[in-house]
This record gives C-alpha cells, sequence and structure tokens, in this order.
C-alpha cells in the first residue's frame, strides 16, 4: 500500500472485547521447506498458485500488472502491464479469467487466464486489496476487518464477513489465499498472517513469519503473498520487494517474542 513509516506498536495487557470466542488465537511460526529466487523489484501484491505456476500481482503506479513465473527459478514466464495511472492489487483465478483489484480507482480488471488478454472490466466501492476464491464466491478484502464474498461470475457483492481476533477486529487484511477450509490473510505492517474461519469470521491463530525476508527490510518490504498448491499441499509466501519466496509448514517451536507482541496489540480494542 502507501509508503510510509511504520507506527510503534503500544504494547498493552491482552484484553478482548468479548463475543464469546474462547480465548485469544495462538500464535505460530513457520519452518522453511524450500527457499527459491524472487524478483527484488516486485512490490508484491498479490500471489496464486495454478497449473504448475505462480500468478503474482505488482503494486505502485507506473510498474503494476501481474505475470506467471516459474516457482522453482522465479523465471517471468509471462506478464501485462496496467496502464501507469493505477495501482495494482490482488489477483485470482477463475475458471478462465483472472481478476486484478485496483487500490484506490474502484476498478478491477479482468484478463484470459491463457494469453492475458483483456476481458472486462468491474467496479466495486471503497478500496481494493487483497482477493482469493473458495471454490464458491472470490472473496476480497479492502484493508478494513470485514471481507466480502463476491459472486464469481458476476462480481456483485454476495455477503460480507466481519473478522475478529478475540473479539477485537482485524483491520488491514490484505493478501488472502484459501487454504484447507480457511481464509488466510496477511495483516499488513506485521510479520502475521491470520488465519480465518470463513463462517464465523473468528481467527483460529495467527502465522508468524517474523524469520523470513530481508534481515534489515526497508518500511516497504513487508510481508504480502500467500500462495497455496492444494495438489502437494504446498504453502508459499513472499513479500513486496524480496528477493526470495519460501515454501513453508507450520512450526510448533515457540513464536518471536515480537510477534506475540503485536498479536496482542491485534486483540487490544
Amino acid at each position: 500500500m502507501m509508503r510510509f513509516a511504520l507506527p510503534a506498536l503500544i504494547l498493552l495487557p491482552l484484553a478482548g472485547c468479548g463475543g464469546g470466542e474462547q480465548g485469544p488465537p495462538k500464535v505460530q511460526p513457520v519452518e522453511v521447506v524450500q527457499t527459491f529466487n524472487h524478483d527484488s523489484q516486485a512490490f508484491t501484491e498479490g500471489l496464486f498458485f495454478q497449473d504448475g505456476a505462480l500468478f503474482e500481482s505488482t503494486g505502485e503506479e507506473g510498474t503494476s500488472g501481474f505475470r506467471k513465473v516459474t516457482p522453482e527459478t522465479g523465471e517471468i514466464v509471462q506478464q501485462v502491464q496496467l496502464p501507469s495511472q493505477y495501482f495494482g492489487e490482488g489477483i485470482v483465478g477463475w475458471k478462465d479469467r483472472i481478476y486484478q483489484l485496483t487500490w484506490k480507482d474502484q476498478k478491477g480488471f479482468i484478463y484470459n487466464a491463457k494469453d492475458f488478454t483483456p476481458a472486462g472490466e468491474f467496479a466495486y466501492k471503497g478500496e481494493g486489496w487483497g482477493l482469493t476464491h473458495n471454490g464458491k464466491s472470490v472473496i476480497m478484502s479492502d484493508g478494513t476487518a470485514t471481507l466480502r464474498f463476491l459472486d464469481p461470475d458476476t462480481l456483485a457483492q454476495q455477503s460480507t464477513l466481519a473478522v475478529t481476533a478475540n473479539g477485537c477486529p482485524v483491520k488491514q487484511l490484505n493478501e488472502l489465499e484459501w487454504i484447507d477450509g480457511e481464509i488466510w490473510a496477511n495483516i499488513w505492517q506485521t510479520d502475521l498472517i491470520a488465519r480465518i474461519d470463513p463462517g464465523s469470521g473468528k481467527v483460529k491463530g495467527f502465522v508468524d513469519v517474523t524469520a523470513l525476508g530481508p534481515p534489515t527490510p526497508d518500511t516497504d518490504e513487508v510481508p504480502n503473498g500467500i500462495a497455496y498448491d492444494a495438489a502437494s499441499k504446498r504453502i508459499f509466501v513472499t513479500g513486496k520487494m524480496w528477493p526470495q519466496l519460501y515454501q513453508v509448514k507450520l512450526s510448533d517451536a515457540p513464536p518471536a517474542g515480537a510477534a506475540n507482541d503485536a498479536a496482542a496489540a491485534l486483540m487490544r480494542c
């Protein structure tokens, strides 16, 4: 999203807002299975895996677009650029189409998945951040604590889902991925991924990716990009302008202290 300095976290005692949730979600780190090359100039805004390839959307005016990438090498095998006035955001594949959001223009673009030729446009209110689908609906984030469910063929809004952790709204939900019946969402300006129950909207757990990415990241180099190879049960994560793409799995090791602090801050409302 926008470029500005990260705010300092104010560490407060963990206290929920009620809502009947059973204790705070667990924070769980990841273990790296394999590391791959990733374009360090890619301002990653969307990522998904399909037919053996990664599809990645990039942001910032003048350099936004999306590309098809060979995961094992990081090679870009096909790409298209957005007109320079648009800031590209999340993407999702649906049947023979690819849908791409823009940040503040309230406009999305439709492409043919095979050759990336334009196939239409669609409109929505508010900002566009992330996209995924559950096989029945396209799921969209807009930077708030509410996810939108869209008709996958018309992209008309069907319903919304309020996301909470320990009773508190979880805002700044960004890049999305559907993984084994859960919605995974990068939380912007944190090293956390929320694992969301799609029925209740409750965060079932936080994934800590503190150990990934550049050792001394710049302000913009935040985690953002989750893809799932459902056939092989492989989870990929990356970030904005990260030189690596990681295949990861959940670990039982203790999470980073900073991740626990960040989760505690999210659950204070």
